[in-house]
């Protein structure tokens, strides 16, 4: 039985993850479009081309994880390695040369440069890190606790760390909004840097122990990881048909979640003129509360329902959420920005966007861990980094159209540099929300009618576990 030390260990690796992705959902945009002029459609190609590589980087990582023969194991090697350079890449993200600020193409260049070597390093980590979860543990609960932890120390840290700069380095000073001083950004990549180098470090020492027991290391075959095999392994792993199901609504899903990414901090400083301190408080606040809603109601909702019913019942309540506050605003059903009611609206807007959407994650994830058993099952092939990084591939490929998305939009829409909130013309606003709702409700529809045809049970994993370790003890 693992236990919390283990689980919160493992978890540990899942804030190296969630620093890069509150860094491109929150700042990114904000920055190199307000901050240093950069034109949005331009920035969002730039930030949709990184997400390409990283998308194409995943499989790869994933597969020669699979394959690496070391006396550290297949993971750790990989994590150790990547550590020093992912910290040092938030560092020249954040600090572009002043001289650079207001140009176009020397700009798009600094920032695709960072933007690639940001996320080629934070793939070298988190795909090894989320294989080595199937190798942890068999168990079919113990893998939803450990990938709970993992995604609960992810969605954590995407807003906790954010949170904190917003309070801490980006509160409004002098009667001027910290968002928009360029001189604070280099203070929030320092502190990217620390807490991903702490953290990963905890994660890689914590889990040392499984780095020469990985499961059935011993049983896979020995080749050398040629270009060839890679994609065919790759491939293999698409002939698993709730896999396949898993990956289409992990597209549709992130689809909707890259839009919401993207344009979550325009929303909340335009659109509701949430100052920094209030951005900071409805991030951390509805968020922390879901982590522990989840973390409460994990166990007895995993014993009542099956993973793919919990998936389903998350999504409902993902569109169920999409369909009340925004409509109420631009119905003119609510009080004027400024006021407590619309701050506890938007409150509890994100404490159930963030529940839901935290529930059906670990779901997906843990299901993507059964499937590995039941490929083992079928083809005498065990490829858990392989299943992981498929999956990875498409979520970031469906993440892909958020910046596209968010930058045409914020052209189209006419939000230029300098514009400064409750100064911004009514029809900028209303596009800005039109666009968000727009960019996530089909989306959440369209992952849910391919989640309804999941149906991957406990019985079903029990009993494919049960005879890959009769295979195991041989006759």
């Amino acid at each position: 039985m693992l236990t919390i030390r283990t689980r919160a260990a493992y978890g540990a690796g899942g804030a190296v993850y969630a620093v890069k992705e509150a860094a491109y959902t929150m700042f990114v945009l904000l920055f190199y479009t307000q901050v240093l002029g950069l034109n949005g459609s331009l920035t969002g190609a730039v930030i949709a081309i990184s997400l390409v590589w990283d998308a194409l980087s995943d499989p790869l990582t994933g597969v020669l994880s699979d394959r690496l023969r070391s006396r550290h194991g297949r993971r750790h090697p990989f994590m150790v390695a990547s550590i020093l350079p992912i910290g040092l890449g938030f560092l020249g993200l954040f600090a572009p040369p002043a001289s650079l600020a207001g140009s176009q193409w020397p700009l798009a260049g600094w920032l695709l440069f960072w933007s690639l070597w940001v996320r080629t390093f934070v793939t070298l980590f988190a795909i090894p890190h989320l294989a080595l979860s199937a190798e942890i543990t068999s168990d079919y609960h113990e893998r939803s606790q450990v990938l709970g932890a993992r995604l609960a120390t992810l969605f954590l840290f995407s807003v906790l760390v954010p949170a904190l700069a917003l309070a801490v380095i980006f509160p409004e000073r002098g009667g001027e909004d910290g968002r928009f001083d360029l001189a604070n950004y280099p203070l929030y990549g320092i502190l990217c840097c620390a807490v991903c180098w702490l953290m990963a470090a905890v994660t890689t020492i914590g889990t040392r122990r499984y780095a020469r027991s990985s499961r059935g290391e011993d049983r896979l075959p020995q080749r050398t990881a040629r270009l060839a095999d890679l994609w065919r392994d790759l491939a293999r792993t698409l002939g698993n048909g709730t896999f396949r199901l898993v990956l289409g609504q992990e597209i549709a899903i992130m689809t909707a979640y890259g839009t919401v990414a993207t344009l979550n901090m325009l929303v909340w400083t335009y659109y509701w003129e949430f100052s920094a301190g209030e951005v900071s408080l409805i991030l951390a606040v509805p968020s922390l509360l879901a982590v522990a809603l989840v973390l409460l109601t994990l166990r007895p909702l995993g014993r009542r329902f099956e993973k793919h019913q919990l998936m389903q019942l998350s999504i409902i309540g993902l569109i169920l959420n999409c369909l009340w506050l925004y409509p109420l605003r631009m119905t003119g059903l609510l009080p004027p920005n400024g006021t407590t009611v619309v701050f506890v609206l938007n409150f509890l807007f994100m404490l159930c966007f963030m529940y839901c959407f935290l529930l059906r994650a670990i779901q997906t994830h843990s299901i993507v861990a059964d499937v590995t058993d039941e490929h083992e099952h079928d083809h005498g092939l065990r490829q858990e980094a392989g299943f992981f990084s498929a999956a990875n591939l498409v979520n970031k490929f469906a993440t892909v159209f958020g910046p596209l998305y968010g930058g045409i939009v914020l052209d189209l829409v006419g939000l230029q540099a300098g514009m400064r909130p409750g100064s911004v013309p009514a029809p900028v606003l209303d596009g800005l929300a039109w666009a968000f709702g727009l960019g996530t409700l089909p989306g959440f529809v369209i992952a849910l009618l391919l989640v309804l045809r999941i149906n991957l049970g406990r019985a079903r994993v029990e009993e494919i576990q049960a005879a890959l370790r009769a295979r195991s003890a041989g006759p």
